[in-house]
C-alpha cells in the first residue's frame, strides 16, 4: 500500500514562489511516472506535470518555465517549484503515482493579493 501526503501549499502574492512535496510512504518504485495535478474551484483536475523515473519531464503550457518537478527516489520525495505564480494557479494540488493509480489528499495553493 502506498500513502501520499503533500505539503507547501499556503497563500502566496502574485509573482511569488511555493515549493510543494510530496512524501511516499511506501516506495515511488524505479519505473513509477509520478505527477502533480491540480483543480481549481469549479473545473476539473488538470495535470500540471510529471517525471519519470529517469526525469524525464513533462509540463501543462501555461506552468511551463515556471515550474519545475524533481524526485528523489531515495527520499521518496516528489517536489514542485513554483516560480511566478498567478492567480490562475489557485487551486488544490495533488500529487499522482500511476502505477497503481495512487493520489495523495491535496494542498491548497492560493494566489492572491
Amino acid at each position: 500500500q502506498v500513502q501520499l501526503v503533500e505539503s507547501g501549499g499556503g497563500l502566496v502574492q502574485p509573482g511569488g514562489s511555493l515549493r510543494l512535496s510530496c512524501a511516499a510512504s511506501g516506495s515511488i518504485g524505479s519505473i513509477s511516472i509520478m505527477g502533480w495535478y491540480r483543480q481549481a474551484p469549479g473545473k476539473q483536475r488538470e495535470l500540471v506535470a510529471t517525471i519519470t523515473a529517469g526525469g524525464n519531464t513533462n509540463y501543462a503550457d501555461s506552468v511551463k518555465g515556471r515550474f519545475t518537478i524533481s524526485r528523489d527516489n531515495a527520499k521518496k520525495m516528489v517536489y514542485l517549484q513554483m516560480n511566478n505564480l498567478k492567480p490562475d494557479d489557485t487551486g488544490v494540488y495533488y500529487c499522482h503515482r500511476n502505477t497503481g493509480d495512487y493520489w495523495g489528499r491535496g494542498t491548497q495553493v492560493t494566489v492572491s493579493s
